[in-house]
């Protein structure tokens, strides 16, 4: 152990002699620690002491009265007992539960506000959905071409003549609905830094501006969106960082043709998202970076294995039945192309037996016989669950009736399906969940 000790003080008198710390962080840390004998990971954590990273104050988790509202709206059950036996412990936050953009229930997302909530609510892992802007710098946005909806730059005139499609109001006499799309890569990073953001929406049958610019659903709410704080993908590593926590961040499929502006290819836009990490001396342990693009995920396994034995593959190929199929099939190709996480959907892990029961699916079943990890994605994003939730349980929308069946159906994902974290648009849920279950 002194040896090893030994053996790290050198290679810091080397770093800060020959400038190996930018180096370091270029290269996933990997040349120093040759030099020193060391992990990159012992390297990461000795340069973060090295630079005076201040260790994060443990987060007071607070989860409010959502997650005791489902589980009173189970039906009696032996897990509705388990989890009010839970009421009264002091929740720790937990890698189980995953901040989907956020806290998008309530807040804006992909905002600094956003983010804040989902920690409070015991998230250890949050999500920046990355994409670029017109300099080619990268932000927190679900989707490039989403700033319509998502932010209010149709109501910044100098702004909004930049959008690829200005809005156009609706025409009921000719049925035509009400458009625009404006998309980060309209505007530079410091035009993307004067907006606001706000809840993901608009009214299609909108004939102003002001109307356009609503549409929130009845199941979420304005009142924390008055003006959220947009963050480009280098603060939300600090905030993040500065949190304490891990990171997810997905590399956003571009709405615009690549290679952009002639010369900016897939691959370094992928290779740019890491980067910042590696700038930020931010240890790959932390970062779980996740694409529906396989090939962006097989990018990251052979160019920066450190983050890519991490990375994760959105699987959006159950969303066919034909695709469901080849999925379940093609689980032991893509193990041997070196995925080791994959995240379907909620509903493509879940199914119901001939008792009407719900059980893991043959996509579950084949992934777990290949060693994979699982994430999936997304609870509390389907409103109110009377109807049988939607999208998000359509493989069980049969025993689906009220709103603490989402709890019925995180049970499943947890304890039979094994999956290791869940994407939630409001953590306190599966914060809750985890922490009862000891998770």
């Amino acid at each position: 152990m002194q040896h090893k000790k030994s053996r790290l003080a050198i290679a810091g008198a080397l770093t800060l002699v020959s400038g190996l710390t930018t180096l370091a962080a270029a290269d996933g840390f990997g040349p120093v620690a040759q030099k020193s004998g060391a992990s990159a990971v012992e390297v990461a954590d000795w340069l973060n002491a090295l630079f005076g990273r201040k260790q994060p104050k443990k987060i007071n988790v607070q989860l409010g009265p959502r997650p005791y509202f489902l589980v009173d709206a189970m039906e009696a059950s032996p897990l509705k007992k388990q989890l009010q036996a839970c009421s009264e412990q002091q929740p720790e936050t937990t890698d189980f539960s995953i901040g989907h953009r956020g806290a998008a229930l309530q807040f804006p997302e992909h905002t600094k506000e956003s983010y804040l909530a989902a920690a409070r609510m015991g998230a250890g892992i949050l999500e920046c959905d990355v994409t670029f802007t017109k300099d080619r710098q990268l932000v927190c946005r679900h989707s490039q071409c989403d700033l319509h909806t998502t932010t209010n730059i149709l109501a910044i005139p100098e702004l909004a003549a930049k959008c690829t499609q200005p809005f156009s109001p609706a025409d009921a006499a000719t049925g035509k609905a009400a458009s625009a799309s404006c998309c980060t890569s309209d505007i530079t990073l410091a035009e993307f830094k004067t907006l606001c953001g706000k809840m993901d929406a608009s009214d299609p049958k909108a004939t102003t501006l002001a109307q356009y610019l609503g549409g929130t659903p009845s199941f979420r709410t304005d009142l924390y969106a008055t003006c959220g704080t947009v963050l480009s993908h280098k603060e939300s590593i600090a905030l993040i960082d500065g949190l304490g926590l891990k990171f997810t961040p997905e590399l956003k499929e571009p709405s615009v043709t690549m290679p952009f502006q002639g010369d900016y290819t897939q691959e370094q836009y992928a290779q740019q998202l890491v980067d910042e990490y590696k700038a930020a001396l931010i240890a790959p342990r932390r970062v779980f970076p996740q694409s529906f693009r396989l090939d962006d995920v097989l990018y990251w396994i052979g160019k920066e294995p450190a983050f890519g034995k991490q990375g994760v593959y959105l699987d959006a190929r159950v969303d066919t039945l034909e695709g469901y199929d080849a999925a379940v099939a093609g689980m032991a190709e893509l193990a041997d192309k070196g995925v080791r996480i994959v995240a379907p959907p909620t509903w493509a892990l879940v199914t119901l037996d001939a008792q009407g029961r719900i059980v893991p699916s043959d996509y579950a079943k084949a992934a777990r016989q290949q060693g994979f990890d699982i994430i999936s994605w997304t609870l509390e994003r389907s409103g109110t669950l009377i109807d049988g939730g939607g999208y998000y349980y359509q493989y069980v929308t049969p025993v689906i009736n009220d709103d603490g069946d989402a709890l019925k159906v995180l049970d499943v994902l947890a304890l039979q399906v094994g999956i290791r974290g869940i994407f939630s648009d409001w953590p306190a849920t599966v914060t809750y969940y985890a922490n009862c279950m000891g998770l």
